[in-house]
């Protein structure tokens, strides 16, 4: 999710995009107690209002049909929406990772749904790199990069050589792997499953402003930002997408975690939208999948552009986040979720019994850095190494046990 309060303004002409019904739902449906398990083809993941409401009022079909109180939920958002035949359903994690991180997980256990074949798509706004992408476009990605999960340090205290005050966790330089992995610095999801993704939402025409396309030629001045000044306009990209609780805004900070996810992927990695919570889900699905509760290979990460993560040459970082709005990308990016995402939706349940059924085989490796779920990780320190670095860490825990002083990073 990317929003400031900037735009707040920009909410009320939501209704032209999003129907005026949505907003009240009829208590009788709404407080329905559903008697039978529901097996969903497709969950959408919502993070916050605008995102979930351009859903409703859709002439496809009634996510508001049925409407099942999730114990665990956001209390801004505790109900799970789904058509009335139950194929497709909605959860609205609420913003930020520990939000996501709750949700998804009271989700995959709960007793009312059986996800064991569902498709999950992650449907959320995001910042855009004006180095691969534009305002407005469509981006669905192999790897989310959790990339503020490393040391920090204020700018104004690092030494000369640090290109940022960002450094590896367990490292000593910003170039430098991490040497303490946590787990969920970096997750893959299924290629194959994401290229098919990228083409359904190929279909859709895109919305765009007239602010935005003004807003985009600000960019062309600088030619390493030609993507981001496209004058074809949005487009859908397939990148990959940074997690990060901390709204950030800039050049140096962009550069950094672009740097980050070059780092931890081996170099596979190209990062190109910002949210706040997709590997707190990632995560929670993949526990799940590790019970057998969901289809890890099922995961899809679509992101849509509403506002630059950088400023253009000669603008500030503090004028590209608190006057967002002047972009003219957010009301079109929050439409391009369901302009490109029901494109994907109708793929999906158009090939159910030709395809998606039985699920789409990655052919790429699947799950983090741990090999969780099986197979060995194209990113990280290889096994090998990976397993010495966790052994160190439990013997200095089991020192730290006996009152011996051991270095390990805060908890």
């Amino acid at each position: 999710m990317r929003f400031s309060s900037s735009i707040a303004s920009a909410l009320l002409g939501l209704s032209s995009v999003v129907s005026a019904s949505v907003v009240h739902k009829p208590v009788a449906v709404a407080e329905r107690a559903l008697e039978y398990v529901i097996k969903p083809k497709m969950v959408i993941i919502s993070m916050f209002a605008p995102e979930a409401e351009i859903w409703y009022g859709i002439p496809e079909f009634n996510l508001l049909a049925r409407n099942i109180t999730l114990p665990g939920a956001s209390p801004l958002f505790p109900d799970v929406h789904c058509t009335e035949n139950g194929d497709v359903c909605q959860v609205i994690t609420g913003e930020s990772e520990i939000n996501a991180a709750v949700t998804i997980a009271s989700l995959v256990r709960s007793p009312r749904f059986d996800l064991t074949t569902s498709y999950f798509m992650i449907a959320g706004i995001a910042g855009i790199n004006p180095e691969v992408a534009t305002i407005c476009s469509v981006t669905f990605a192999r790897y989310a990069v959790q990339v503020a999960l490393q040391h920090e340090f204020d700018p104004r205290d690092i030494p000369a050589n640090y290109s940022t005050g960002y450094i590896p966790l367990g490292a000593t330089s910003p170039s430098e792997y991490p040497q303490n992995i946590y787990g969920t610095e970096v997750f893959e999801v299924n290629q194959d499953l994401q290229k098919i993704a990228a083409n359904f939402a190929r279909k859709a025409t895109l919305n765009d402003s007239d602010a935005a396309v003004a807003y985009r030629a600000l960019y062309a001045h600088d030619e390493i930002y030609a993507a981001g000044a496209s004058s074809s306009g949005p487009s859908v990209v397939e990148c990959d997408v940074a997690t990060s609780d901390v709204y950030y805004s800039g050049k140096l900070l962009g550069e950094a975690f672009g740097n980050f996810t070059t780092l931890i992927t081996n170099g596979t990695g190209n990062y190109c939208s910002t949210a706040q919570e997709d590997n707190a889900t990632l995560e929670a699905l993949l526990r799940a999948a590790s019970e057998k509760l969901v289809d890890y290979s099922r995961v899809i990460v679509m992101r849509t552009a509403s506002d630059f993560d950088r400023p253009f040459l000669g603008g500030s970082a503090t004028y590209n986040l608190f006057e967002s709005s002047v972009q003219g990308a957010f009301l079109p990016a929050v439409a391009n979720l369901y302009l490109a995402g029901i494109k994907v939706v109708e793929g999906i349940l158009d090939g159910w019994n030709s395809t998606f059924a039985q699920g789409v085989n990655a052919t790429n490796y699947v799950g983090d850095i741990f090999g969780t779920l099986g197979g060995e990780p194209d990113f990280g320190l290889g096994p090998v190494v990976a397993g010495d670095i966790l052994s160190k860490r439990d013997v200095l825990m089991k020192r730290n046990i006996r009152n011996v002083p051991a270095r390990l990073p805060r908890a």
